[in-house]
């Protein structure tokens, strides 16, 4: 089996997606223009996909003042310097940098709704290039 999507329940799908496509190149697949304004964006690679809406029937969850190892969405990024400061200029805010001991960069960041963001640039790749 292989992962289609996620999906979040978050405040602001519409404006959201917009955010994410504009900064991060996520294309938009399918998108109700009606609530729940439930929206597919996809990855550069196609192969995996966030879906985002707003359910007002369910809680929002306190994506600001969760712990982001609770909850984030993790992006592969060959620079987390420029683009933390790109991302940052754009709205997000910077919650941690850091370099670990194989090599990784990890930054982790709060989009414009507080939902964590991950970019992440591996010392040694996880996951191989060719087998997406």
């Amino acid at each position: 089996m292989k992962l289609e999507h996620f999906a979040l329940n978050v405040e602001d799908p519409v404006g959201m997606a917009s955010w994410y496509t504009q900064y991060l190149g996520m294309r938009v697949v399918r998108q109700q223009k009606e609530a729940p304004f439930t929206t597919f964006m996809a990855d550069d690679s196609g192969r995996i996909m966030v879906e985002i809406y707003l359910n007002p029937a369910e809680e929002v969850p306190a994506y600001r003042t969760m712990n982001p190892l609770l909850v984030h969405l993790a992006f592969v990024s060959e620079n987390p310097t420029a683009d933390k400061e790109r991302l940052c200029l754009a709205g997000a805010t910077c919650v941690s940098d850091q370099t670990l001991d194989d090599g990784s960069h990890l930054v982790m960041l709060r989009d414009p709704w507080g939902l964590a963001l991950q970019l992440c640039k591996r010392g040694r790749p996880m996951l191989a290039r060719d087998e997406w």
